[in-house]
């Protein structure tokens, strides 16, 4: 099928439907009605802001041949009714898309913090030997040297299959992705046999969606039973449990317990890390110019799904070696300042302690941390970063990250519950590029400013409008026109 006009009936083989009317032929697959065009199957999927079978009838007219849907509606258009249209969409996609999964070894990383970097590093090990390989992540999708933006961390399944098809055709072998809890909990990734799954940890976020950690867990352990191998961080409190629900052989890394790959006499400075583990009788030396403790868990991650994959141990230390850091993650912005700025994607307590301890781990001065935490996302988080920013920095400046709907003042207010006991340390500045000004304007000479939050981002989220706001850019202009 492959992309191209395709039957109806053709299209359901692996879903449980009932059709009413008769067959035809397709064109296109969505579940975004703004998106249909003549000849689309339009499959309504329930949302949690907006519901899918409210658009049937505009669909429709824009020119919809057959509609997916999970209740019977009065159409002149074939309509299928099925008893899950999230499933459905992906059992759908991927026959429409030629099931391009099946063309590709998929490793799949899923965890709260490590997954992009845990990414990137076996996307670098794998184009050192000669693969053509894909990335599907937080910053950007990849298909050999073309950067795609990315507008999720795990696209919608339908979008996905087509992601998936599109790498096929250019001769891509190898897909690293990174896999959200969201995406396993919402089945976007349902029907795709993954070759190696990776859980690099779990800690406290997407609260407001799973409510409860368990489910959060239960989500992520998902990944574990549509793969052929996994790779599990023993020594996260989660990996236990993660460990005795997955459905395939599993590879364990650590440095705490008995772990299959075992990490010890570690050495850690602001050059980067230095592991020694052992391999079958062999000792080997594992080396990454990355800084921080993360660092070690991204590597052994990292080493061991290439292991998975039967790639040999000197040619994955080779790879680690020569692999180079990820935008937004510990990245140091140039400037000639007798101080640094630092920015950091960390988002939640677990990733704001460990950039942090990190940099304390090799700052000469003070450490300033600047953060804030996203609107219309978990608030439980909010006060335990404030805890943690104050706690683990010499001084932390509170401000906004992406508000969205909420009021930027209400979600530092939140913040502040954490800071009760840290009065002089800690100051508010709600409006971030002033608030990155403030940083600069108190930094000394060796001090570390830690810029927390956006990462790779380029643009923050207001309630009416998303601006630009690359933080590299900020930076630079507050230390030119300031002369700081």
């Amino acid at each position: 099928m492959d992309g191209k006009n395709v039957r109806l009936t053709e299209l359901l083989t692996s879903t449980e439907h009932k059709l009413i009317g008769g067959d035809t032929e397709i064109t296109a697959v969505t579940n975004d009605s703004r998106k249909v065009t003549k000849g689309s199957l339009f499959v309504a999927v329930r949302g949690y802001q907006t519901d899918g079978h409210a658009y049937i009838e505009k669909a429709i007219e824009k020119g919809a041949a057959a509609i997916l849907c999970e209740e019977p509606v009065k159409t002149d258009v074939p309509c299928v009714v099925c008893a899950d249209t999230r499933r459905a969409l992906a059992e759908v996609g991927a026959l429409f898309y030629g099931e391009p999964s099946k063309k590709l070894k998929i490793i799949g990383v899923t965890g709260t913090n490590g997954k992009t970097t845990t990414t990137y590093l076996i996307k670098q090990i794998l184009d050192l030997l000669g693969y053509k390989t894909g990335l599907i992540g937080t910053n950007q999708n990849i298909i050999g040297d073309e950067i795609l933006p990315a507008a999720r961390t795990t696209p919608e399944s339908i979008d996905l299959q087509k992601l998936f098809r599109d790498m096929v055709e250019k001769g891509v072998t190898h897909v690293i992705m990174e896999v959200s809890s969201h995406s396993l909990a919402l089945s976007r990734t349902h029907g795709i046999v993954f070759h190696e799954a990776v859980f690099t940890n779990l800690t406290q976020d997407h609260l407001d969606f799973h409510e409860t950690m368990e489910n959060y867990m239960e989500a992520k352990a998902k990944l574990f039973s549509q793969s052929r191998h996994g790779v599990i961080n023993l020594d996260d409190p989660w990996g236990e449990k993660i460990l005795e629900k997955a459905e395939c052989p599993v590879m364990t890394f650590g440095t705490k317990k008995a772990a299959d790959l075992f990490g010890e006499n570690i050495r850690l400075s602001e050059r980067g890390v230095i592991v020694s583990t052992k391999l079958g009788g062999e000792k080997y030396e594992i080396r990454l110019g990355i800084p921080g403790m993360f660092s070690v868990y991204n590597a052994l991650s990292a080493t061991a799904a290439c292991l998975g994959m039967g790639i040999p141990m000197d040619d994955i230390l080779k790879g680690l070696v020569l692999a180079k850091g990820v935008k937004g993650r510990a990245e140091v912005v140039p400037l000639s300042a007798p101080y640094t700025v630092l920015i950091d994607y960390a988002h939640t307590p677990d990733g704001l302690e460990n950039i942090i301890k990190t940099v304390r781990g090799f700052a000469k001065g003070r450490v300033i941390t600047m953060f804030g935490c996203g609107g219309d996302r978990d608030r439980t988080k909010r006060p335990i970063m404030g805890e943690v920013a104050a706690s683990l920095s010499d001084f932390s400046v509170v401000t906004s990250d992406n508000p969205r709907t909420e009021d930027p003042m209400a979600i530092i207010r939140d913040i502040e519950e954490g800071l009760s006991a840290y009065k002089d340390k800690y100051h508010v500045v709600a409006n971030r590029k002033e608030a990155i000004r403030y940083a600069m304007g108190m930094a000394r000479e060796g001090d570390v400013i830690i810029l927390a939050g956006k990462g790779h981002e380029t643009y923050q989220i207001l309630k009416d409008e998303t601006i630009d706001f690359d933080e590299r850019a900020i930076v630079k202009e507050i230390f030119k026109d300031a002369g700081i």
